[in-house]
């Protein structure tokens, strides 16, 4: 496995230079710098590496201050979102997840790279959404709840008690939902929260217990205490004399006024 390891950073070294490869990371939509320091070479040629192919994407001549972007490289990819400053730097706009990939800046007059970057784009955090499940009748005490986040890659998510760690599933594959059980007691007084992060940004949603969690937050008599379930029985009850005592009254009124209707026509 050492060998292996060697023979691997020797291969990069031969081909991009000790130290050349410089990692960087963004935010989907956010900007990135790539600064190749390359302050003695006039004219600097970036390229982007597409299924082993070098691409050319853009050139500046320093000297003259000469800016070229090729748009239809990669069937329009980076079109109107680059731009090159004075010291050759490439600067990147509005990222996407395809930006990710190798960049490579080598001089007009030799092929060899000057600096190589490997840049990776994080798909947007969706914002953790924390809901309770269907009340146990196995276990009155406590409340399960889960939390859940959809169309995301190459996250964690999490739950926290406080600062501890309580559990946590990851996921690589793209566009993927994911949920993360936890059981609580109603009465627990501790400070949960659930995170989802990526390795540059997390989000976290924090849990309210007394809401969630409230005993008789769900419809139903056996999550509510005694009383309170007679008195909704005895509101259901009256509410349903009501309606039949309107309905009694209204097709009394209505046989009423057919019958003096009948005696007004025979006279």
């Amino acid at each position: 496995m050492f060998l292996f390891i060697c023979l691997c950073s020797w291969s990069l070294a031969g081909v991009f230079g000790v130290d050349a490869v410089k990692s960087e990371s963004a935010m989907e939509g956010e900007s990135v710098t790539l600064n190749p320091d390359v302050n003695t070479i006039n004219e600097i040629q970036w390229s982007f590496i597409h299924n082993n192919n070098t691409i050319l994407i853009a050139l500046i001549n320093r000297q003259t201050d000469k800016r070229t972007f090729y748009d239809d490289a990669l069937d329009g990819r980076f079109r109107d979102r680059l731009k090159l400053d004075q010291t050759g730097s490439l600067i990147i706009r509005d990222t996407r997840t395809t930006d990710s990939g190798l960049y490579e800046v080598t001089s007009t007059s030799t092929e060899k790279p000057l600096s190589t970057f490997s840049l990776t784009v994080y798909a947007r955090l969706s914002i953790p959404v924390i809901s309770r499940e269907r009340p146990s009748s196995s276990s009155q005490q406590n409340c399960s709840l889960v939390c859940s986040v959809v169309n995301v890659s190459d996250v964690t998510l999490s739950w926290y008690k406080g600062n501890s760690l309580l559990s946590s599933i990851s996921e690589s594959d793209l566009s993927i939902s994911l949920s993360l059980p936890l059981e609580v007691e109603h009465q627990d007084n501790n400070t949960y929260s659930c995170v989802i992060n990526n390795p540059i940004r997390n989000q976290t949603t924090h849990l309210d217990i007394s809401q969630l969690c409230h005993p008789c937050s769900e419809v139903c008599i056996c999550c509510c205490g005694f009383n309170e379930a007679v008195i909704r029985l005895a509101l259901s009850a009256l509410g349903g004399m009501a309606t039949v005592a309107v309905l009694v009254y209204d097709i009394r009124s209505r046989s009423l006024q057919q019958k003096r209707e009948q005696t007004s026509s025979s006279d």
